[in-house]
C-alpha cells in the first residue's frame, strides 16, 4: 500500500498534510482546534510522527498538535542534494513554523528532537510556551555536551556501533537496508514491549526505507555525529535566560541504553533545574512506545497546570 495513505490498520487515522516550506516536500499532521495551544512533536532516528499516534489520540480534543515528519524520514522527502546534519534540520523546523505561524509552541521532543526542538527555542524564544523532553536531549551549543556524550557513547550500544561502523566504513552498508533491519535497528537502541512487534507495526517503521536512497536521513543523522559535524545552537544570554523561565517537563524511560538518564537527562535539569523529572522504570529509549499511557498522563495535566 502507498505509504502516503496507509493508515496502518487504523493505528495513525490522521489526514496527510504537506509544505514545502523548507524547500522539499514535508509532510505533517495538524490535529485539533485551529484556535487551541499548539502542541509540536519532534521525532528522531530512525522514526517519523508514528511515534506520537497516541499521544495525538489523547491530546487533539482540546490542543493543536502538529507532528511534521523531519527531511528524510517518515512521508517527508528525502531530497539527495541536502545535507542531514543537525544544522539543517533545525533550519527546516524553522521555516516550518513559519510558514504555519505556529505560536504558543509547546515543544515534546524525543531522540534528536531535542535539539532540533531546542535549537527552534534558541532562535524563537518568543514563539515557545512549554518545553518537554521525553528520552529527548536538550543540549545548547558543542561544550555543554561534549563531556557527557563521551560517557554516553561508553555505555551505549548505538553509539558503540556508529563510531566504529563509521571507521571501518560499514555505516552504509547497514543504514541502507533499513526497509529490512529496522527491528534489530530499533532494538539495539531500544525498546522493551515486544508485544508491539507485529506485521502492522514493522511495516509502519520500515516501509519508509525501501530503498538505499530512502535511507539518506537516517544515515546522516548517524554519521553526523561519528564525524562531529552536528553543530548545536548557541543561544545569547539573553535569549537562554528567557528559554530557561519557560514551563519544563522531562519524562525518560530508565531502561534507556541508547541516551543514559545519568549522562544526558542533566543537560534539561542545568537548563529547569526546578522542573519535574518523572523516571519511568522498565521502559526504554523509545519510550512513547512503551509507556503511551503514563506518558500521556503525565503531560496532560502539565499542560492543564501552564
Amino acid at each position: 500500500m502507498d505509504r502516503f495513505v496507509d493508515t496502518f490498520d487504523g493505528t495513525y487515522p490522521y489526514a496527510p498534510q504537506f509544505t514545502e516550506a523548507a524547500g522539499f516536500r514535508m509532510h505533517y499532521v495538524d490535529e485539533g482546534p485551529r484556535d487551541g495551544q499548539v502542541v509540536l512533536c519532534l521525532h528522531g532516528e530512525p522514526t517519523w510522527g508514528f511515534l506520537f499516534r497516541q499521544l495525538i489520540g489523547a491530546l487533539r480534543g482540546t490542543y493543536r498538535v502538529v507532528v511534521p515528519d523531519q527531511m528524510g524520514f517518515g512521508r517527508s522527502d528525502t531530497p539527495s542534494s541536502r545535507n542531514y546534519w543537525l544544522q539543517d534540520h533545525i533550519d527546516n523546523l524553522e521555516r516550518f513554523v513559519l510558514a504555519l505561524d505556529l505560536r504558543d509552541i509547546t515543544l515534546v521532543m524525543h531522540d534528536f528532537g531535542g535539539p532540533v526542538g531546542m535549537g527552534l527555542a534558541s532562535r524563537h524564544p518568543d514563539r515557545i510556551r512549554r518545553i518537554i523532553s521525553v528520552n529527548g536531549p536538550t543540549p545548547f551549543g558543542q561544550a555543554t555536551l561534549a563531556d557527557r556524550w563521551r560517557a554516553n557513547a561508553k555505555v551505549s550500544p548505538w553509539f558503540q556501533w556508529i563510531l566504529s561502523a563509521e571507521a571501518e566504513g560499514r555505516l552504509d552498508a547497514v543504514l541502507s537496508e533499513l526497509g529490512f533491519n529496522i527491528l534489530s535497528t530499533l532494538k539495539l537502541n531500544g525498546f522493551e514491549d515486544n508485544s508491539l512487534i507485529n506485521d502492522t507495526w514493522l511495516r509502519a517503521y520500515g516501509s519508509r526505507f525501501a530503498t538505499p536512497a530512502d535511507c539518506a536521513g537516517a544515515i546522516g543523522w548517524a554519521r553526523g555525529f561519528a564525524i562531529d559535524a552536528h553543530r548545536f545552537e548557541v543561544p545569547d544570554a539573553a535569549t537562554r535566560r528567557t528559554i530557561a523561565t519557560k514551563p519544563a517537563l522531562a519524562i525518560w524511560g530508565s531502561a534507556d541504553r541508547t541516551l543514559h538518564a545519568q549522562h544526558l537527562l542533566p543537560l534539561f535539569s542545568e537548563l529547569f533545574p526546578q522542573a519535574a523529572i518523572h523516571k519511568l522504570a522498565g521502559v526504554g529509549h523509545y519510550s512513547l512506545e512503551d509507556a503511551p499511557e503514563a506518558i500521556a498522563a503525565r503531560i496532560g495535566p502539565f499542560l492543564e497546570q501552564t
